[in-house]
């Protein structure tokens, strides 16, 4: 998959120095998948959530951090769109269209 933009997962672990190990481990396996389906992303990730409007929310280290991306499963993209802790996740009102 192509993750747009790797910029800022790294501007978030330069300000989270905690996040990091598990930002980066995400991002390794994302760049290696081939995704055709949610049932795809599960293989490789099983703590995601499907929350409509092709928007997927990762657990990211022991659910501390909240991931939201976008994945267009036909050009292999993934549009990061959130990224934050489970508080600032749950301050969120339109998840569906971040």
């Amino acid at each position: 998959m192509r993750i747009i933009a790797k910029n800022t997962i790294v501007e978030y672990y330069t300000k989270n120095p905690q996040a990091k190990s598990a930002l980066t481990e995400w991002y390794e396996k994302t760049d290696k998948a081939e995704w055709q389906s949610l049932a795809d992303i599960k293989q490789t990730f099983n703590s995601v959530d499907y929350v409509g409007n092709q928007h997927y929310v990762f657990n990211i280290k022991g659910n501390d951090y909240r991931l939201v991306v976008v994945v267009k499963f036909t050009p292999k993209n993934v549009y990061i769109r959130f990224i934050g802790t489970h508080a600032e996740y749950d301050r969120i009102e339109d998840i569906k269209n971040i």
